[in-house]
């Protein structure tokens, strides 16, 4: 699996590539056919943005989230993508 994290506007410290991986970790055990994911970071005035792209067997999971505070912005990003893929997972079980 590759993780491509990226900032707009913001440079990535370690201390916030080790947060993002380590939050990212848990998503990996609902899905063994995550493929890639791509995060972005950034900073729009005031507001802390991070959004990402998971790729998936037939399928892109998106998920973005807003906060002031950049770590509270990844957590709601990363419960949001739990949620995504928890559901597709869930599909496919119901397909078979």
């Amino acid at each position: 699996m590759q993780i491509n994290i990226s900032g707009h506007h913001l440079e990535i410290t370690d201390a916030i590539n080790d947060y993002v991986l380590n939050k990212l970790e848990r998503l990996t055990h609902h899905s063994e056919f995550i493929t890639s994911i791509n995060v972005i970071l950034e900073v729009e005035k005031n507001t802390q943005k991070a959004e990402a792209i998971i790729h998936v067997n037939g399928k892109d999971i998106f998920a973005d989230a807003d906060s002031e505070d950049l770590y509270a912005a990844i957590d709601a990003l990363t419960d949001k993508l739990d949620r995504q893929l928890i559901k597709h997972k869930e599909k496919l079980k119901s397909h078979r």
